[in-house]
């Protein structure tokens, strides 16, 4: 066992530098957003731990150090994670899985360059930015404050000129901060020029709507949609195809990961890491909740939507992200979110949230935009079923701390009398 230290993530600096230590085998890094938080807080750099441990300090003196808290030796990382509606999860990341990720990012993009730090140190996407740069030997280069305290575009360009000029440019992004690149450098030739000096944006969290991607492909930029989560140590299929040794299976529809990335469980919780992670004949798999299959004509992964945002109307299953897929190609409905109420006829439907002040979609003519949606829906071939009946208006938008649309607070929205 070794301790294990919390680090605020704001600081880019030293969460790197406990990063680089535990990967060396020294203590375990929990990033936590703002300070360090009481209790678990360590007084003292994380470099210069990381020499106690290696020189064999006693053990009950370095978990005094951390509040008692300690891991298995394979424990280089624990990130906190939601999804849209479960409760958090602490999640176990070996040295093992988070170097075997970063390898396969590289490999997958064509070789090892230098990392642009836009997102929040600790989420597993900005902490494996980090692993990355620590992998590639190349200093990773931080937008602001690490993305903590607010994303702008501008910051982004700005910090993009601070790269090395001979080898690759990577960032990573989630799709909000995508669509605001992509709006100012419609605009400003400076943002523009730094969207497109990127040999690769990778851009997950969420699903990326079809007409930011458009806007962005026009403008030159380079992205690569990717698909895991925290339990993967990250992104681990590109454009739908497994990058590393990963693996790909399903189970009545569901989405099964399989290889080198996958986490070692949960912190403090057996029964959700015997649940979430099983063994099929030697193979361990993750079990990801959400639906998917391979697309017949190019074979790679498609993602329908969570195993759990199955909506029944009118005895006819229908998957709530599939809806959301196809109302997103809309104009004005790239960031719209998908929910059932309910129906006293049909038993749930569909309706559609959108934000305050969203432009192209006209919110005092519902029953004109819910023809569009209709139209949108028809079109994908999801039946009648899947028509929404309702267009709500959000104000303010309701997110969760990972900065996902908090789906729970837009269905009870929806869900309300009118």
């Amino acid at each position: 066992m070794k301790p294990l230290v919390q680090v605020a993530a704001e600081d880019a600096s030293a969460l790197t530098a406990a990063l680089a230590a535990a990967l060396d085998g020294g203590p375990a890094v929990w990033p936590v957003p703002g300070p360090a938080a009481s209790g678990g807080a360590v007084p003292q750099a994380a470099d210069e731990m990381a020499h106690d441990f290696r020189q064999g300090a006693p053990q009950d003196r370095a978990a005094a150090r951390v509040a008692g808290r300690e891991v298995d030796d394979a424990v280089a990382l624990v990130v906190e994670t939601s999804g849209s509606t479960d409760r958090p999860k602490r999640v176990l990341l070996s040295a093992g899985a988070l170097e075997a990720s970063a390898h396969a990012t590289h490999d997958a993009l064509g070789g090892p360059g230098q990392w642009l730090l836009a997102l929040p140190g600790h989420y597993i996407a900005g902490a494996q930015v980090l692993v990355r740069g620590i992998v590639a030997g190349t200093e990773v280069v931080v937008v602001g404050d690490g993305g903590g305290g607010g994303f702008r575009p501008a910051a982004f360009a700005e910090a993009s000129a601070r790269m090395l000029p001979d080898v690759p440019h990577y960032t990573s992004l989630v799709p909000v901060q995508l669509g605001r690149v992509v709006e100012a450098a419609e605009r400003d030739a400076f943002i523009a020029a730094a969207l497109r000096s990127f040999d690769a944006i990778l851009v997950g969290g969420q699903a990326l709507g079809a007409e930011v991607a458009a806007r962005a492909d026009a403008l030159g930029a380079r992205i690569v949609r990717t698909y895991g989560s925290s339990e993967t140590a990250g992104g681990c299929v590109y454009d739908g195809l497994p990058i590393g040794d990963t693996r790909i299976r399903f189970d009545d529809g569901s989405i099964e990961l399989g290889g080198s990335s996958l986490a070692d469980g949960y912190l403090d919780d057996p029964e959700r890491t015997a649940s979430a992670f099983v063994v099929d004949r030697g193979v361990r798999w993750y079990r990801t909740g959400d639906l998917g299959d391979f697309d017949t004509d190019t074979g790679r992964l498609r993602v329908r939507g969570r195993a759990d945002d199955v909506m029944i109307s009118g005895g006819v299953k229908v998957v709530l992200g599939e809806v959301e897929r196809a109302v997103r190609r809309l104009p004005g409905c790239g960031d719209a979110v998908v929910v059932a109420v309910p129906d006293p006829e049909w038993g749930e439907r569909a309706a559609v949230v959108v934000g305050a002040g969203t432009e192209g979609v006209e919110v005092d003519d519902e029953e004109f935009e819910l023809g569009r949606l209709r139209e949108a829906t028809d079109a994908s071939g999801l039946g009648p079923a899947a028509r929404p009946v309702r267009l709500v208006v959000a104000d303010p938008w309701p997110l969760l701390a990972s900065g996902k649309p908090d789906r729970r607070a837009l269905a009870a929205l929806a869900a309300a009398p009118r």
